[in-house]
């Protein structure tokens, strides 16, 4: 259960960061997932290590730095995505 848990915040927050992101990402469901969980792990871990926490607490700050976790992976990921050209 933790883990559909985990995928579903991880869908949250790909989504929220790509809607802070200017511009169309073309990314399908299954990375903005992908991107919001390892942006959680990153962000989330951070944070809640920075603001003295436990780690798998849930807290404001773990949730905003598991957005700005994924947003960063976001501006990683975006102009990685439009360098690939497909020749035919």
């Amino acid at each position: 259960m933790a883990i559909i848990a985990f995928l579903l915040f991880g869908l949250i927050i790909g989504l929220l960061a790509r809607a802070l992101m200017p511009g169309r990402q073309k990314l399908g469901l299954g990375l903005t997932t992908a991107l919001g969980c390892a942006g959680s792990l990153l962000g989330g871990f951070i944070a809640n290590l920075v603001a003295g926490r436990p780690v798998t607490m849930l807290t404001t700050a773990g949730f905003f730095g598991s957005l700005i976790g994924a947003f960063l992976l976001l501006m990683l990921v975006v102009p990685m995505m439009r360098r690939r050209h497909r020749w035919v």
